[in-house]
């Protein structure tokens, strides 16, 4: 089994606050997460079983009364469980009450959006970070915003990178032993979360489209989102695409990265990019494989950016700081693949190069940005397939990508 990372701040939560919800996709590892606290005073009741299943459909109120210290798994099964909880905290607000676990995020269900507010913590567990799989804390975001990093100890690179990338980030399919067969376990996986969880959250015109919708959004990776092309794609409109881009999200199947920019700044791009959040499931939606990408280069960009966003989005979730993770793109083509701004408003800016070349024309949109934040620009790296840090100027190097799990 793997540390994860994400047990302490579920353990400090728990301390003092009511209910604590872990949201995530399914199979990230939340059930073995919270049944890993080894406390043997917390029942456990999990929704994915029928009768637990109809006894809250059928009496919500009732199916809570009476519990206390429990973990309810696959809460998203039945929303209105979260407002007969918060009748229940009402009564008796002693922390640690209720740990919850959901495979969709149901705080944006209008139903339930209030029910449980300034009472509920809320964190994500997304699946297995690189750090965690090499079993390594994950100091990344500190080296960052100190501009300090050192050559990797655990090196990655050429093939090996690919693989890694391709071999995505859930456990169940890490441990297939051939790339056929993970691909294999991921079909499966995403024909269940599409024909079972979407139906627990919404009500879904052309459901059978769905399948071919997410390989034309896959095809949308690491770009700009174009809603009137991925509707057009299943004959849909614009709002419609919106929606379903919206459930994937609720879902975390896919994650839109917001644009970087200042009410004064009058020419830069506003429109969000798109991120497939597992790197191993977006190179089965396309059709991807080692030898593919071998003939290809060229198709790896766009996955391992899409890679690169999901680790550092990762390494956010037990962060002690707080982070916020933006996309920059000017009128003249400047772009910045990440921008981090820390709570404090302090910048750092990643550049993602599928390749193990890097040249002073890498850092044109990091040097961009740098002029445009002034000094609350921290540092700005080139990650790429080497072995060495290698300074290109005040506050800016290329940083081999294995230092995201340093």
């Amino acid at each position: 089994m793997y540390e994860r990372f994400l047990k302490s701040r579920l353990r400090t939560a728990l301390s003092d606050t009511p209910v604590v919800l872990v949201e995530g996709p399914r199979r990230a590892g939340k059930t073995t997460l919270v049944r890993s606290l080894e406390d043997r005073t917390r029942s456990y009741v999990t929704l994915d079983d029928q009768t637990a299943l109809a006894a809250a459909r059928d009496d919500p109120v009732g199916f809570v009364r009476g519990l206390d210290h429990v973990v309810i798994d696959e809460v998203q099964r039945v929303p209105e469980v979260l407002l007969a909880i918060k009748k229940s905290i009402d009564e008796d607000y002693r922390p640690g009450r209720f740990l919850l676990t959901g495979s969709a995020n149901i705080l944006t269900l209008p139903r339930v959006a209030d029910s449980l507010a300034g009472r509920m913590e809320t964190l994500r567990l997304l699946p297995l970070a690189q750090a965690e799989l090499h079993g390594q804390q994950g100091s990344f975001l500190t080296a960052l915003y100190e501009g300090r990093f050192s050559a990797p100890d655990t090196r990655v690179l050429g093939d090996d990178l690919i693989r890694l990338v391709l071999a995505g980030s859930f456990a169940e399919a890490l441990q297939r032993s051939s790339e056929r067969r993970r691909q294999d376990w991921m079909r499966a996986y995403l024909n269940s979360v599409l024909n079972r969880d979407l139906r627990d959250i919404a009500e879904i015109e052309k459901l059978t489209e769905l399948p071919r919708f997410v390989r034309v959004l896959a095809r949308q990776s690491a770009q700009l989102v174009n809603f009137s092309q991925l509707g057009n794609s299943i004959g849909i409109n614009y709002k419609t695409a919106q929606r379903y881009l919206g459930l994937l999200e609720q879902l975390f199947l896919v994650s839109t990265q917001a644009p970087w920019y200042r009410n004064r700044l009058k020419r830069v791009i506003k429109t969000p990019k798109l991120h497939v959040m597992d790197s191993g499931l977006l190179g089965m939606l396309c059709g991807l494989t080692l030898e593919r990408l071998r003939r290809e280069r060229n198709l790896l960009g766009p996955l391992l950016e899409s890679f690169v966003f999901a680790e550092i989005t990762k390494l956010a979730t037990w962060a002690e700081e707080v982070f916020e993770l933006h996309h920059f793109r000017d009128h003249v083509g400047h772009e910045v693949d990440l921008v981090l701004e820390r709570g404090d408003g302090r910048i750092t800016g990643l550049e993602v190069k599928a390749s193990a070349t890097v040249t002073p024309a890498d850092f044109a949109g990091l040097r961009q940005l740098s002029e445009l934040t002034g000094e609350a620009f921290t540092f700005g790296a080139v990650l790429y397939d080497g072995d060495t840090v290698v300074s290109f100027g005040d506050r800016l190097a290329a940083v081999p990508l294995s230092c995201l799990w340093e």
